[in-house]
C-alpha cells in the first residue's frame, strides 16, 4: 500500500489550487501547472491542505494514489521554489554559450549544436557549468538529460557532459608490457 499517497500536502502562501473533472491546477501568479488525474483518484481541497483517497481497492488504484499525489507535490514546489540541475562541461575546446533562446555547444564535432530552449525553461553558463532552471520537475529533468546526451561522459579521460553530482567509473587504459 502507497505510503506517498496519505501525505497531506501543504499549501504555501501565495499558491492556489483548484480541481474540476480530475484536473488539478496549481496557480501562482500568472504560471499554471495542471496534473491529469484521469478521475482515479478523489481530491478534497480544505484549510490549506489537498487529501488523496484511493477510488478502488486494487494494487493498480494504490499505484495511482502515490503517483498523482507526487506529481501535485511536484507541481507545489516547483512553483514555489523552482527546481534546478548542474551540469559540467570537461574537455580541451568544449564549452557552451547561450544566445537568445538557443544554448550553443561546442563538444569537439565538427559543427556546433544549437539546443532550443523550452518554455518556461532558464539556462545559464558560468565557465563550464550549466545551470538549468524551471518550474516543471519533468521538463528540467528531460532538459538536462537530453543536452548530457549530446557528449556522455567516456570512461577513460572523463570528457564530456555530466551532472555537477555524478561520479564516472573510470577504467585503466592500455598498459605496455
Amino acid at each position: 500500500m502507497s505510503r506517498i499517497g496519505k501525505k497531506e500536502i501543504t499549501i504555501p502562501a501565495g499558491i492556489e489550487i483548484t480541481e474540476a473533472n480530475g484536473i488539478v491546477s496549481v496557480k501562482k501568479g500568472n504560471k499554471t501547472i495542471d496534473v491529469d488525474t484521469h478521475n482515479r483518484v478523489g481530491i478534497e481541497i480544505a484549510e490549506g491542505k489537498v487529501c488523496f483517497t484511493r477510488v478502488g481497492d486494487s494494487s493498480e488504484d494504490s499505484a495511482f494514489w502515490g503517483t498523482y499525489r507526487a506529481l501535485t507535490a511536484n507541481a507545489v514546489e516547483g512553483l514555489d521554489k523552482g527546481f534546478s540541475k548542474s551540469l559540467e562541461i570537461n574537455g580541451v575546446g568544449y564549452r557552451a554559450a547561450v544566445k537568445g533562446k538557443v544554448l550553443e555547444l561546442q563538444l569537439g564535432y565538427s559543427h556546433p549544436i544549437n539546443f532550443e530552449i523550452p518554455e518556461g525553461i532558464e539556462i545559464s553558463v558560468d565557465k563550464n557549468i550549466i545551470n538549468v532552471k524551471g518550474a516543471s520537475k519533468q521538463v528540467v529533468g528531460q532538459t538536462a538529460a537530453i543536452i548530457r546526451g549530446y557528449r556522455k561522459p567516456e570512461p577513460y579521460k572523463g570528457k564530456g557532459v555530466k551532472y555537477t553530482d555524478e561520479t564516472i567509473v573510470r577504467k585503466a587504459g592500455k598498459t605496455a608490457s
